[in-house]
């Protein structure tokens, strides 16, 4: 039986998948996107019950479609951020095949293109796209061996507090999804600890415009201005309970206990990291610099935005601040949970060809475009810019992939006259 051939076969129906879709379409560029599950399937089985957008609706979408009966300034629930990806797929007709599952990608020889094995069937494509996302493969530490008695998850399975065994609770990972599960826990009676390390704590909002409002503004989604910044630093902004900015003070007064970065465990005693106190520093630093830059923007441009200057205030230091836990005998405390909050990490084992990856087995590209040509990269963190993977930004960094295997096409298609 011949394989199925087509131009360009897209792998993944997130938001990257979708936006590339509409492009290729806009293009005419034939195309089919390949799901293994349903259209947006993350958003919808591998993320916690209350979760909602980090973004308002008016700016966590695409162009082309807005959150319908959803209040601009909202944050969408995860069911509606679903359905809103799978309107959109159906608004552009987009010929995405679900359940499909892709098992390897390999180069042709002695001929153009890729020959792709997928569940149902093997399919040719001239060129691929990874639109897997960022959140591949949950991962997490092995510091706390499974013989411990110890129930342990990572947040992408964590549904909501009752899934949870009695007894406290420890967060490991202090981003926006641990901050809000911490949250969610301890206002259900739950007794937790709460992992901090390094992170980037900006304000939710600040004198009257929400923060992804300032990104636009100040440059910093394209990041105009180059400053040295660190790798894997937890991203700490919250659209829990209608949007506010995480911090960890406010957090110790709830009665969260703050502790520093998870480090070892032997005979039931966890130990911690020293600089806890500096990291919460250390994220103050950010969070007033976002401000200062704010002030500094409406002043240049003679903006009308009011004053807040209790935003410049902090609250004092709770004592898990002032003298950080260094050890904790697990069963002493309670703690019968460890979820992991330690994000993700790439798969992209299905994809066997030679020079999409470095040394290190990391996408090796620029702008999405692979050095393995024909092999193009969506939807991961800093592809382009700090928007990449963001709802926001992907769109417009698939319209530049898109632009790219157009041109490519026209190579391949070029006859001498």
């Amino acid at each position: 039986m011949s394989a199925e051939k087509i131009n360009t076969l897209v792998i993944g129906a997130g938001q990257a998948g979708i936006a590339m879709s509409e492009h290729l379409t806009e293009m005419d560029v034939p195309h089919i996107v390949l799901e293994r599950n349903r259209i947006a399937e993350r958003w919808r089985s591998e993320r916690w019950d209350s979760l909602v957008a980090n973004g308002p609706a008016w700016h966590d979408r695409f162009p082309g479609l807005k959150f319908e009966g959803v209040d601009p300034e909202a944050f969408p629930p995860k069911e509606r951020v679903a359905d809103y990806f799978e309107e959109y797929a159906t608004m552009l007709k987009a010929p995405i095949r679900t359940g499909v599952n892709v098992t390897q990608v390999v180069r042709n020889e002695g001929r153009p293109g890729f020959t792709v094995t997928t569940s149902e069937g093997v399919i040719e494509a001239d060129n691929v796209v990874a639109a897997t996302g960022p959140f591949q493969r949950p991962c997490y530490p092995n510091i706390v061996p499974e013989e411990s008695g110890i129930h342990q998850l990572h947040s992408s399975t964590y549904k909501n507090p009752e899934q949870l065994p009695q007894g406290a609770v420890l967060v490991v990972g202090a981003g926006a999804s641990g901050t809000q599960i911490a949250e969610e826990l301890r206002q259900a009676g739950r007794k937790v600890y709460l992992s901090v390390g390094e992170h980037y704590r900006p304000p939710r909002s600040y004198r009257g415009r929400d923060y992804v409002w300032w990104l636009g503004a100040l440059g910093l989604w394209d990041e105009v201005r180059i400053k040295p910044k660190k790798q894997h630093v937890a991203f700490a902004v919250s659209g829990y309970e209608g949007g506010r900015t995480v911090d960890f003070r406010r957090l110790a007064q709830m009665g969260i206990n703050l502790v520093g970065i998870t480090q070892a465990y032997k005979d039931g005693i966890l130990e911690f990291q020293e600089g806890l106190t500096k990291n919460i520093a250390a994220g103050d630093q950010a969070y007033f610099d976002v401000l200062r830059d704010a002030d500094a923007y409406i002043e240049q441009n003679g903006l009308p935005f009011p004053q807040e200057p209790e935003a410049w205030e902090l609250l004092d230091d709770p004592e898990c601040i002032k003298e950080p836990i260094l050890s904790l005998d697990m069963k002493a405390a309670g703690i019968t949970t460890v979820l992991w909050a330690t994000g993700f990490e790439f798969d992209f084992s299905w994809l066997q060809v030679n020079n999409a990856f470095d040394e290190n087995g990391l996408p090796f590209h620029k702008r999405g475009i692979s050095a393995e040509g024909g092999i193009y990269f969506l939807g991961l963190p800093n592809l382009v810019n700090r928007a990449s993977s963001f709802i926001y930004g992907v769109w417009h960094d698939a319209k530049y992939i898109a632009d790219h295997i157009v041109l490519q096409n026209g190579y391949m298609n070029y006859e001498k006259p």
